[in-house]
């Protein structure tokens, strides 16, 4: 569901006497789904204006708050100080939100997740963990699961110390950090903290993310139980995406809410480009490509002869159509095809799939929704459905 109004109204709560603030992002309505954002290693809650904006047009009430004491100082909103802040804290904070919102009538208390970035997804992991029945779904966004290994490294936050004399404040640049922060984490075994959440987990992380390197997200995957945990992998995307990454993984955050998986992965190479009108007004491009498919229910490669043709005019892309087959196995390993033709709808990728594979049969009548990544050339394409 699209909304086309929501309201920003400010929040707080409070944490052992200190006030933890924040906004709300409300569409109009009652029995609304929730998403609680937030946010990384000294930024604050309006680094993630964007998606909370974008949640908030698909019908979500979102929040997003400073944590006591996690921001730079004089860029956070609530109480504390940086030197107070731990890994726990922080996740008390989080649980102090999801207490707050679960007092407003028009929040579905059914369907709360949460969403974190970097130290804010190991916080959200953590926090789900401790309150698994309150919470739908956990999204993770290359979480900082490094942090313990970081501070039996005496590497926190970039600072570097001597873990046998440990200062009473770890200079990390930006901002200070208590001993406490380290003595907190540095016994810590993140898997075995953030296993005992139960429920969905959609994971995202970079393949070229150096502050926390993508093998974190390949144990904490295989961490949780089997088909419990959707880890997708950004090629090419370091810590913090793009402006394209990042509007491609909230398609696949979209997807995941809504109750959809990633059904086909198919890995794209451009292999030729050509102009088959150019009027003064209107252009219309035409990009050959080829590619295999590595997915859970299909293995195979493109043939030749797909094409993505792009129409535009007075230099505005009004229309795109990608068409293509694959030919390979299912998952049952009986060989098919599939072919796919992919539009822009209402600004989303709508594929219209036709697979002659009894196993995939469902392919045929679904609502499937595409998202793409771009990396030196190359493009993922990913297509959710419902199962």
């Amino acid at each position: 569901m699209k909304v086309d109004t929501y309201t920003v109204n400010h929040f707080s709560c409070k944490r052992d006497g200190l006030t933890i603030r924040g906004k709300e992002f409300k569409p109009e309505g009652d029995d609304l789904p929730s998403i609680i954002i937030s946010h990384g290693f000294g930024g604050n809650g309006d680094d993630l204006v964007n998606d909370c904006a974008h949640l908030a047009s698909l019908g979500y009430v979102v929040y997003s708050f400073d944590f006591c004491g996690g921001s730079v100082p004089g860029k956070g909103r609530s109480d504390g100080q940086t030197t107070d802040m731990t890994i726990l804290t922080e996740r008390d904070d989080l649980l102090c939100v999801i207490d707050y919102i679960k007092t407003n009538s028009y929040v579905d208390q059914q369907r709360i997740s949460l969403l974190g970035f970097s130290q804010g997804g190991f916080v959200s992991a953590l926090a789900a963990a401790k309150r698994p029945d309150d919470l739908q779904s956990l999204i993770l966004f290359y979480p900082a699961l490094c942090i313990p290994d970081h501070a039996r490294n005496g590497t926190l936050a970039g600072s570097s110390y001597d873990i046998n004399q440990v200062p009473e404040a770890i200079d990390c640049g930006k901002m200070l950090l208590g001993k406490v922060f380290h003595d907190t984490v540095v016994q810590m075994d993140p898997y075995k903290e953030i296993t005992p959440y139960p429920g969905p987990v959609l994971l995202i992380h970079g393949t070229a993310d150096a502050t926390v390197p993508y093998s974190y997200a390949l144990k904490a995957s295989d961490a949780y139980a089997p088909e419990q945990c959707h880890l997708q992998l950004i090629k090419g995307a370091g810590h913090h995406f793009t402006e394209e990454q990042q509007a491609a993984a909230m398609v696949s955050v979209s997807q995941f809410l809504s109750g959809k998986k990633e059904v086909l992965t198919i890995n794209v190479h451009l292999t030729g480009h050509e102009i088959r009108e150019d009027q003064e007004s209107s252009r219309v491009e035409v990009i050959s490509f080829e590619g295999d498919s590595e997915s859970r229910f299909f293995k195979g490669v493109i043939l030749p002869g797909a094409e993505d043709v792009q129409t535009y005019k007075n230099g505005q892309r009004i229309s795109i159509r990608a068409e293509y087959t694959l030919e390979g196995f299912d998952h049952q390993q009986n060989p098919c095809h599939i072919h796919i033709v992919n539009q822009e709808v209402n600004r989303e990728l709508k594929p219209r799939i036709t697979t002659n594979s009894p196993a995939l049969r469902f392919l045929n009548d679904a609502d499937t929704t595409a998202s793409i990544e771009s990396y030196e050339g190359r493009l993922t394409v990913r297509i959710y459905s419902a199962i």
